[in-house]
């Protein structure tokens, strides 16, 4: 019986066939991090692009869309704060953009009236800012870890002349 025991623990200690279980559970946890973070930081990268785009788009709309003659009557670009913040905001069929790490703080839009010798009258230029708050990925992990991060704070702004509607 001792025998038999013996030769079976020998056998055992020479199988190699779990090797590569033992080597794919040591693996696996940094590959799901590694795969997370990547994920995370297209999603990050992605909802940045989209911010860029839609303020370049809410300045071309408020190019088109305000009357030339803003700089000679006065007028502001104040009304146009919402309708701007939904055109960054949201996509073209109102869904949400962002994941929940970004955030549209504010969307302002200014006016600058620039004049020359070469014009006759002041030129409308429309500036569209966003300001984003972004949150890093896996900040909870960071934060069971005893690590606290900041979150980042970044300007995007895009100006077009008003060529009026």
């Amino acid at each position: 019986m001792t025998g038999s025991v013996f030769s079976t623990f020998r056998r055992l200690r020479r199988d190699e066939g779990g090797a590569a279980l033992v080597e794919f559970a040591l693996i696996l946890p940094m590959a799901l991090v590694i795969f997370g973070v990547v994920i995370e930081g297209s999603r990050l990268f992605w909802s940045y692009q989209a911010t860029i785009a839609g303020v370049r788009d809410a300045a071309r709309y408020v190019g088109r869309s305000v009357q030339t003659d803003i700089c000679n009557t006065g007028g502001t670009l104040s009304d146009w704060s919402a309708t701007l913040e939904d055109i960054v905001r949201e996509s073209s069929d109102g869904s949400e953009l962002f994941p929940t790490t970004i955030k549209v703080t504010s969307v302002n839009a200014t006016l600058e009236c620039v004049a020359g010798d070469f014009r006759l009258t002041a030129t409308p230029i429309a500036t569209v800012t966003a300001i984003l708050e972004i949150t890093y990925p896996f900040q909870g992990l960071f934060t069971f870890a005893g690590v606290s991060l900041p979150t980042a704070t970044t300007t995007v702004a895009d100006s077009s002349r008003i060529f009026g509607a």
